[in-house]
């Protein structure tokens, strides 16, 4: 294919995928590439290539504008059944702490994204084995870079020997930042691990200011200098939903709407299920044709996604058919009012709750329902100028929101995907009346849990780091941030050791429909 841009052709061969996929026995007995153990991990290397060191292709190559000669291949089918099924055994029995993939780069490359991603040291001791610096340090030959403790290391070189699997110590983690590569015992490169992280990052950077705000680039880049594990703390220790509730022979019921363009609507309902709520799948054309009800439901949840596309801006279409309609209006208003209900919205259905009016409700700014009402918080798009998906940190403050009840005081990760989720207040007066009623429950935090509006701990530019919106009576929470996607601890991508809850069991998020749960009781 080719591609014309700026009067420039630019050509791209066409290339062969392949994808492949395999099931995983259990979610919980897997590894991310980060290290952990500080002083206490050492590296493996298990090579595939069994002393090769071919630098074809590589990136060095291509750093040097060259081909080379001879490139990296599988040369033992066999031997690669051998380590997957080691490796395989190793994470049964919880002996690897971190792994990751010999492949661009070579072996520096491996061993210092894993220490970038754990923000720690490296002491690194390899053997050139005849090899030239080059191909020792670069070589992309088949390979593997396993974290162990010291206590497990016999164990686990006894447990790889055994299957025929040759597995060679690398290196050692340090909890200092600061990384030393050694080859046949000289020393090469000592350095400063931000300054390498500044290195390894800058092509990425120079090509994300073509698509996001420049200055929002820099500000990340600076940032990362002085990034350090985030302090999240918890103010009850999270737990499955009561048996009482699970095995109640009538549940309350909660409505799942979902627009054309949602896509959040099974993970909440899910979210849901597992409070021991009886949801269901409500479309906005089921109310529209009059198929169903608001009033047989206690629960009424907006789903996150891009309903209509977002054209003319986030959920514009969606509040446009519930307001234009004058059945459906009703009945959303009637809901709303209803003493015994609650409402939550999510992403696109946070922007939706906006424009309707829900939060922070007719008592502290905008009209119910009504729209166009000038003084109506909403939230438009990313000061960054781009999509932003990532898991972020926020803390939770005191509020009236039930369904943050137990939670103020905790601070912890939560995924966020949107494009428009800056909380925009255009009366200040709202904005400050929502500020002092503690109607803006969860904020967007930096590393030490602090509120904050530095980007990128604050995906969107918020102010004061605004993530949510409640109503006064507590009934009613907007959140731009996805508690459904991360409500089981196996969803989360990270999280402190100190916390010692278990892999496959409930997420901290999952209190918040707990606690809709018992109020409903």
């Amino acid at each position: 294919m080719a591609a014309y841009s700026d009067r420039e052709v630019v050509k791209a061969p066409g290339n062969l995928v392949i994808s492949v996929y395999a099931t995983c026995p259990d979610i919980t007995k897997t590894v991310t590439p980060d290290l952990k153990l500080k002083d206490e991990g050492v590296l493996l290397r298990i090579d595939f290539s069994k002393g090769k060191r071919r630098l074809g292709g590589s990136a060095l190559a291509q750093a040097f504008d060259q081909i080379g000669d001879e490139c990296p291949d599988l040369d033992d089918v066999h031997y690669l059944k051998k380590v997957f099924e080691g490796v395989q055994d190793l994470l049964t029995d919880e002996l690897i702490s971190a792994g990751h993939d010999i492949s661009d780069g070579g072996l520096l490359v491996c061993a210092l994204e894993m220490a970038f991603a754990g923000n720690c040291g490296l002491n690194l001791e390899l053997a050139s084995q005849g090899n030239s610096l080059f191909q020792t340090l670069y070589a992309e030959e088949l390979g593997l870079v396993l974290e162990v403790s010291k206590k497990n290391l016999t164990l686990v070189m006894d447990k790889l020997s055994n299957v025929g699997v040759s597995a060679e110590i690398i290196g050692q983690v340090a909890a200092s930042p600061s990384i030393f590569v050694k080859v046949d015992r000289e020393i090469f490169l000592t350095e400063n691990i931000s300054i390498l992280r500044d290195m390894w990052e800058e092509t990425s950077f120079q090509l994300e200011k073509f698509q996001r705000l420049p200055s929002c680039v820099d500000m990340e880049k600076e940032g990362l200098k002085h990034r350090f594990e985030p302090s999240w703390d918890l103010t009850y220790f999270p737990v499955f939903t009561k048996e009482k509730f699970l095995s109640a022979t009538v549940k309350p019921k909660v409505a799942v709407i979902r627009e054309e363009g949602s896509n959040g609507d099974r993970e909440m309902a899910a979210a849901f299920y597992a409070s021991s709520f009886e949801p269901w799948d409500v479309t906005m054309s089921d109310l529209l044709n009059r198929k169903i009800s608001l009033q047989e439901f206690r629960g009424v949840v907006f789903v996150g996604g891009f309903s209509y596309a977002d054209v003319l801006d986030s959920a514009k279409g969606w509040s446009a058919c519930i307001r234009f309609n004058e059945h459906v209006l009703q009945q959303f208003q009637e809901f709303y009012k209803r003493p015994d209900t609650f409402s939550l919205g999510v992403c696109n259905g946070c922007q939706l709750m906006t424009l309707l009016g829900w939060v922070p409700g007719p008592l502290i700014g905008g009209v119910l329902g009504a729209g166009g009402d000038l003084s109506q918080p909403r939230f438009i798009h990313n000061v960054s100028g781009q999509f932003e998906c990532r898991f972020t940190s926020v803390t939770i403050l005191p509020s009236p929101a039930m369904m943050l009840r137990d939670l103020a005081g905790s601070t912890m990760g939560i995924w966020v995907a949107h494009g428009e989720g800056k909380a925009y207040f255009p009366d200040e007066g709202v904005f400050d009346r929502i500020v002092h009623s503690e109607l803006a429950p969860i904020r967007y935090c930096d590393d030490a849990g602090n509120p904050t509006e530095a980007y990128p701990f604050n995906v969107n530019g918020s102010p004061l780091g605004v993530a949510a919106i409640c109503s006064p009576d507590g009934r009613h929470l907007a959140m731009m941030p996805h508690p459904e996607r991360c409500f089981l601890m196996w969803q989360f991508p990270w999280y402190p050791k100190h916390w010692h809850v278990e892999k496959n069991g409930p997420s901290p998020w999952l209190r918040m429909f707990q606690n809709a749960r018992e109020w409903c009781s």
